[in-house]
């Protein structure tokens, strides 16, 4: 029996976006391990069939002893155990976990989901970080990216073999649990935001849209977030300072939830005013799953989601005005305008996004790669 190892930064991630993987994994009658740090989602992942082993990783860290640190521990992982392959997740796996497996001899696939705030900066953390995937994404089996905007980065940047690189679209939805669901009609026109609370993310923009739109609009709009809140990231939004927008009346904080899919049914908009270089945000997948118009912005990895005015509206980079002109459109439209909308969003994430088209993929790949090791 062959084993495979999934990596991530948290135990959160790998049981929330690649669980449906993990179960094609073991159903194709591979081993899985679970490496990650450990959280209360470790268990959970033991639960449906993988084993797991626990690593320090420094999420949003730049110290580079604890980095290092890392990398001896995953190379520790695979020297002593029978591999076969490793699936890396998210930033400081896909190059510290990546650069273990290979001095191991270990075959590697990486997800290039989004670089984030790296590669928007020219600070020296970001030139250190762009060498550092040089240097790892160039030993890599297979680097799969989530937009073309990405991978003809690492392309014309030499980070990558041409050869070894597939576009993905994205992580994939699952269209058995996100299903279609129309909001109300009781004259309320709700929009959510979920993703981790950071101003990269655009909270900032929404936040001051929000407070403009219900100046204007009052208890006609509401405006939610739903997410990790005083996260280890420099562009975190403090506890603070959404207490203090909750109490001037213009967000309701949801917190974090494990049925996101709950939230979602209750509102008529999803919106994501990203300026954060994103993979395709896969909340937005899920919301248009679900048949939920989207705002977003005309943003690497957002875009991707939006046929402008057939799903949703795509709005400027980093301008408030922008997304307030977006959000009151949707506010004008009338409540069958709106599921018009959210029927498209379904049929394009039926067309173009369904995790099955990935989980396949994957299937495909580490087939392919294993009986070629074989011969």
């Amino acid at each position: 029996m062959h084993t495979i190892v999934v990596s991530a930064n948290t135990s959160w991630y790998l049981y929330n976006f690649r669980k449906n993987t993990i179960i094609a994994l073991l159903k194709a009658g591979f081993k899985v391990i679970a490496i990650a740090p450990n959280d209360n989602y470790s268990k959970k992942l033991i639960s449906i069939g993988a084993q797991f082993i626990h690593i320090n990783i420094d999420q949003g860290g730049t110290n580079p002893l604890l980095d290092i640190k890392t990398f001896f521990d995953f190379y520790k992982i695979y020297n002593k155990s029978s591999i076969d392959l490793v699936l890396n997740f998210t930033p400081k796996n896909n190059v510290y976990s990546t650069l273990a497996a290979k001095f191991s001899n270990v075959k590697v696939i990486n997800n290039i989901a989004g670089l984030g705030v790296l590669f928007i900066n020219e600070s020296l953390t970001s030139r250190i970080a762009k060498l550092l995937y040089k240097f790892s994404q160039r030993k890599a089996d297979k680097v799969f990216f989530q937009n073309e905007d990405d991978r003809n980065l690492f392309i014309n940047n030499n980070f990558v073999n041409l050869k070894n690189t597939e576009r993905l679209p994205g992580s994939g939805v699952d269209l058995s649990r996100f299903i279609l669901t129309p909001p109300k009609n009781d004259g309320v026109v709700r929009f959510l935001l979920v993703a981790r609370m950071l101003y990269d993310k655009g909270i900032l923009h929404y936040v001051e849209s929000a407070r403009l739109l219900k100046r204007q609009y009052g208890s006609k709009v509401e405006f939610r977030l739903l997410g990790f809140l005083d996260v280890n990231n420099p562009s975190a939004v403090s506890n603070t300072e959404m207490q203090s927008w909750v109490a001037e009346g213009i967000i309701n904080y949801l917190g974090v939830s494990d049925q996101v899919e709950v939230e979602i049914a209750e509102i008529d908009c999803m919106v994501l005013p990203s300026f954060y270089r994103e993979g395709v945000p896969k909340s937005l997948l899920e919301a248009a799953a679900m048949g939920k118009p989207i705002v977003t912005t005309d943003n690497i990895g957002c875009r991707e989601t939006v046929d402008h005015a057939v799903n949703g509206f795509l709005c400027d980079v980093r301008s408030t005005e922008s997304l307030t002109k977006s959000l009151d459109m949707m506010i004008n439209l009338s409540h069958e305008e709106r599921l018009t909308m959210g029927k498209a969003s379904r049929a394009k994430v039926e067309r173009e996004f369904d995790e099955k088209i990935v989980i396949n993929k994957y299937l495909s790949v580490i087939e392919s790669m294993l009986k070629r090791e074989l011969k």
